[in-house]
């Protein structure tokens, strides 16, 4: 049973490691992409496959660290002073909240399931940025409108997510189902 949960473990970390560097290419190819990001899918599917919740949350933090040291350091290095080691809390928190979500929508997985986890952490992820964005800058005046013009104005914005999101959502969890179907012994035992 441990090999079986270490195997299983080390699959879902490195599929997790390897689809969170597909975060780079946006930056790389093109800026219409802005916003497509796999980390979404990975915070869900982390949230679904890792029994130890500790790593559930831990993994996809930590591929957006690594992922953000690259983008904010080779991309965007003219933004910042010096070697950018942390950037954005808000996105962390926003993840944070997408693992806890897709903790409690993901116990059973189905499509159903996955549709309205992919849904609701794009939107997740959409409330959140953008309510710092409002709260944190000058652009937006602090009222009621003020927010609302700066949802307004993000929208564009949230398409990406959303198309990453489904994507991603998409290609994790079905990836994983057809190789748990190739490798039979990855498949949990039911407590």
């Amino acid at each position: 049973m441990n090999n079986q949960v270490n195997a299983r473990w080390g699959i879902v970390a490195i599929v997790v490691l390897v689809v969170a560097m597909s975060r780079l290419i946006p930056h790389a190819i093109a800026s219409s992409l802005f916003n497509f990001s796999p980390l979404g899918g990975i915070a869900l599917f982390g949230a679904a496959y890792f029994k130890n919740k500790y790593m559930s949350y831990l993994l996809p933090l930590a591929a957006l660290w690594v992922s953000n040291l690259l983008i904010n350091n080779i991309f965007y290095a003219q933004y910042f002073d010096g070697f950018s080691w942390f950037a954005n809390p808000e996105v962390y928190f926003a993840f944070l909240l997408i693992v806890l979500m897709g903790s409690s929508l993901l116990k059973k997985i189905s499509v159903p399931r996955l549709a309205s986890a992919a849904v609701s952490s794009s939107l997740v992820f959409f409330m959140v940025t953008n309510f710092y964005v409002w709260l944190n800058t000058v652009l937006y005046p602090k009222n009621i409108a003020g927010l609302a013009s700066c949802y307004v104005a993000a929208i564009p914005f949230y398409w990406n997510t959303l198309a990453s999101d489904i994507f991603y959502v998409g290609a994790l969890f079905g990836l994983f189902e057809f190789v748990k179907r190739q490798y039979p012994s990855l498949v949990l035992e039911k407590a």
